[in-house]
């Protein structure tokens, strides 16, 4: 799947605004949609569809990217608060070896969120459709997709040995070489385990997202994960947590997340 990742819109973009944000500024999608400014219907009705599904709003996802564009444009005087919101927004849930694997939809193209945490508020619901939308198959999940959905899923988490692991064995498998790339995602984040190691105050230590965000555009190459692909970065993670357990949310669980996605989807 080569999609961009969702841009939140900065809070000074609706200064001297002159165009509504739209679709197509926040997300990859293509055709109408993308000319189709994001209102605050669009951003409600995807919240309740996240809320209903995930018992939660989750940062830096579809409905919080909507919201801040809606805002924006509301502010602007672009759009109006009760314009319709005609899009379609669809969220869809499936557990699958414990981990939990999103998948959000506006207008019928499909934008992939991976919440492989074990332990968050899950209703008794395995879908949410506010309007109609319409599924397509996406592309299987690629290697920085899934270091971007940890940036999501762990965002907060400080970055330590076994994080910097795992993302080197990531590195290396999309790459396929067997050295980390200078300057890479590999390189940053061991410095940043290292900083971590010597810096007392928690809010200054560099974070699994401060890493990962831009994951896809920082990787010299990507590929599908694999089975394979997800067995070593999770072997790496374990291997460097003095527990021999896997970050929540973090590396490893979101490679086997998209691992078993990509294996169901060509089965």
């Amino acid at each position: 799947m080569n999609q961009k990742q969702p841009q939140r819109p900065g809070a000074d973009e609706s200064h001297d605004q002159t165009e509504p944000i739209k679709f197509g500024d926040v997300f990859n999608v293509t055709g109408e949609l993308a000319s189709k400014p994001i209102g605050p219907q669009d951003a409600a009705a995807m919240q309740s569809a996240e809320n209903m599904v995930l018992g939660q709003t989750t940062k830096k996802a579809p409905a919080a990217v909507m919201q801040s564009a809606a805002n924006a444009n509301e502010r602007a005087g672009l759009v109006s608060r009760n314009q319709a919101g005609d899009q379609g927004v669809s969220v869809i849930k499936s557990n699958n070896d414990g981990g939990v694997l999103v998948t959000e939809s506006v207008g019928g193209q499909v934008k992939y969120w991976i919440h492989s945490c074990m332990e968050s508020r899950k209703p008794d619901v395995s879908a949410a459709t506010t309007t109609p939308a319409t599924l397509i198959d996406p592309a299987p999940i690629t290697i920085g997709e899934a270091l971007e959905v940890a940036a999501l899923s762990a965002s907060d988490k400080p970055i330590d040995q076994s994080d910097a692991a795992a993302i080197q064995a990531a590195e290396m498998r999309a790459t396929g070489s067997s050295e980390i790339s200078p300057g890479g995602i590999a390189s940053e984040a061991q410095s940043a385990a290292v900083r971590n190691s010597q810096t007392n105050r928690f809010e200054d230590r560099a974070t699994l997202s401060d890493v990962l965000q831009d994951a896809r555009a920082t990787l010299p190459k990507d590929k599908a994960v694999t089975r394979e692909d997800a067995d070593r970065v999770v072997a790496a993670e374990m291997r460097n947590n003095p527990d021999m357990k896997m970050t929540p949310g973090g590396v490893g669980e979101a490679m086997a997340a998209a691992a078993r996605r990509n294996q169901n989807s060509t089965i």
